[in-house]
């Protein structure tokens, strides 16, 4: 980064942040605390208004703001594709501000950035691997995320992958929502489950009658989504081998349990982690003989079982 590009960069981050000291800017743009000092008295010297406390670090003024800036061509196609991603993603609601902010954003480009963003866009296409969301999925997410800012619980019936104790795979769950999260495709609630009284993850395409309640809650003072990590439950290892000729079919298949796999003249090996081996049983029929479960034998004797069910099917 030239000082150029830096001096605008110091203004913006404390427009943003309010108060940094100089070894926060020092480490933000990877230079050292003396080349801070000198950019703030550049920008100074400059009629920029920053003030600085001994202890505490730079501000700006109270009232000074730096108009919007324009875009280079590679900032502008960066904000145009996170339209396209927000249009494929997100509720409704937001799809329609994505699609707002794209117009906004290419009308305030020089003709000259407008014409070569058109051009490298043109090389460049957001397809969603994992398909579109659906529209009642797309109806949770605003009905969930409006629920959360506004901290009212939400009542939904949920259906599991998998059944419980007693046999069930469909239950009533009553929560309150602390936030959204997207992994692999697939959005996640993450909430407190009244009947689980533990903070639980809800895959959204698995719920149905969602509704807001009147009951509000609180957020837990050391609730933070975004350090937010899930307890680990997948304790069972689960080793697999792939034919060789399909080995780079299974890498791309990028299965959400594998931890971890080995190449080797006779095959991929690969290694899973799961809460239950029946996890993967439809991953591992789904390749039919190109593969074969090593361990665990409970998961060998279900895949055997399967086939011979297959076999008297056909």
């Amino acid at each position: 980064m030239n000082k150029t590009d830096r001096l605008l960069a110091i203004v913006l981050e404390l427009q943003r942040k309010g108060v940094l000291r100089a070894e926060d800017l020092a480490a933000k743009f990877e230079t050292s605390t003396r080349t801070i000092y000198r950019d703030i008295q550049a920008l100074s010297e400059a009629g920029v208004p920053i003030a600085g406390a001994p202890g505490l670090g730079y501000s700006l003024m109270e009232g000074y703001f730096l108009p919007p800036v324009s875009f280079t061509v590679e900032e502008a196609v960066a904000l145009l594709i996170g339209t396209d991603f927000v249009e494929q993603k997100f509720d409704r609601e937001y799809g329609a501000k994505a699609q707002s902010s794209k117009r906004k954003i290419e009308a305030i480009l020089p003709e000259s950035v407008r014409r070569e963003t058109s051009r490298v866009r043109s090389t460049i296409r957001l397809i969603d691997a994992d398909g579109q969301i659906g529209g009642l999925e797309k109806e949770n997410i605003e009905t969930l995320r409006q629920a959360t800012l506004e901290e009212r619980k939400v009542r939904f019936h949920y259906s599991k992958n998998r059944p419980e104790a007693n046999g069930n795979r469909h239950s009533v769950r009553t929560a309150a929502p602390y936030g959204l999260v997207l992994v692999h495709g697939s959005w996640i609630l993450i909430a407190h489950c009244e009947l689980r009284q533990e903070l639980r993850h809800f895959r959204l395409s698995r719920m149905s009658d969602l509704t807001v309640q009147e009951d509000r809650f609180m957020f837990p003072p050391d609730f933070n989504l975004q350090d937010h990590r899930p307890a680990e439950d997948r304790h069972v290892l689960v080793r697999i081998q792939a034919d060789p000729d399909i080995a780079y079919k299974v890498k791309e298949s990028n299965s959400f349990y594998m931890e971890a796999f080995e190449d080797h003249e006779d095959g991929l090996y690969m290694t899973f982690r799961v809460r239950q081996p029946e996890e993967l049983l439809r991953w591992v029929l789904g390749w039919g003989a190109d593969v074969v479960v090593l361990e665990p034998e409970s998961l060998r004797n279900r895949v055997r079982e399967e086939a011979e069910k297959m076999f008297k099917r056909y």
